[in-house]
């Protein structure tokens, strides 16, 4: 699934391509792509496209305001779903969710590849931050200071590597990233985020910094979103490899839904963590 850099660098893109044009139609292209029922969507026809934000994995289609509430499109890309622009505006484009149509240009059209369609669009009116799916997410993984990132893994008794995925807790940041930024900071994937020590959170927070500002540079040297296997990584998806560190293997935990990646040399004093997920791991 994209996150915080491969999402900030597309708001980008798509600011410059589309803020200012005018909308002239929103249409659902699937049952379920449109997830909530008021206001509608037509409310936003005719005012024209402030610019594409992003909060923590959501992209946010910022409409300038009519005569009530500004009105913006939350986009929840899930794992396949993509937001590009559409010149040829095919009436059942392949994998096709949802299409905005503007005054001039191309439009722009969500996909989702896959059969598993989970892609979807809310409109809200207001500050989305009080509307689902927005509401309860934790601060941006890229705006929280070292003072604030140590009060919520205090505040967090789990596994490290779960705490940095936790949206409720840090927005912005998923799998590949909670894998690289424990190897950055050298700690184990399986800690116990409220027992570490504040030598570790300095470690932590210069990691994740680091592993997000690196990110995003590699996505805005990109004309369009990167693909997983093209995202830059040490350990994340290379089990068996050789950590770019110290030359370790580097290992997995396989999980039915994902993978951790560590390597031992550098994160778990050697020691090798149980691959199933009834084992006692290292705390």
């Amino acid at each position: 699934m994209p996150e915080l850099p491969e999402l900030q660098a597309h708001a980008e893109r798509l600011t410059e391509a589309f803020g200012g044009r005018v909308l002239t139609g929103f249409k659902p292209l699937t049952f379920t792509a449109l997830k909530t029922y008021a206001p509608k969507p037509d409310e936003a026809v005719g005012h024209a496209l402030r610019g594409v934000g992003r909060r923590g994995k959501h992209l946010l289609m910022e409409v300038e305001p009519g005569s009530g509430d500004d009105l913006t499109f939350v986009v929840h890309l899930m794992q396949g779903g993509r937001l590009r622009p559409d010149e040829k505006q095919a009436p059942k484009p392949r994998g096709g969710i949802a299409r905005w149509v503007f005054d001039e240009g191309p439009a722009l059209l969500l996909t989702e590849a896959g059969t598993d369609k989970r892609a979807g669009v809310w409109v809200v009116a207001g500050d989305p931050d009080d509307h689902e799916p927005i509401v309860g997410l934790g601060p941006d993984a890229d705006a929280i200071d070292e003072s604030a990132l140590a009060a919520i893994m205090k505040e967090h008794s789990g596994r490290l590597h779960g705490v940095l995925r936790d949206q409720r807790a840090i927005a912005g940041i998923g799998r590949r990233l909670a894998n690289e930024i424990c190897h950055r900071a050298k700690l184990s994937p399986f800690a116990n985020a409220s027992r570490l020590t504040g030598d570790e959170i300095g470690r932590l927070f210069a990691a994740t910094n680091a592993c997000l500002h690196g990110s995003l540079a590699y996505e805005r040297s990109r004309d369009d979103m990167s693909s997983s296997k093209e995202r830059p990584a040490g350990v994340h998806h290379r089990a068996g490899e050789e950590c770019p560190v110290c030359g370790d293997n580097v290992r997995a935990v396989e999980y039915r839904s994902y993978t951790v990646n560590y390597c031992p040399t550098c994160q778990t004093g050697g020691k090798i963590l149980a691959d199933n997920t009834t084992s006692k791991f290292l705390k």
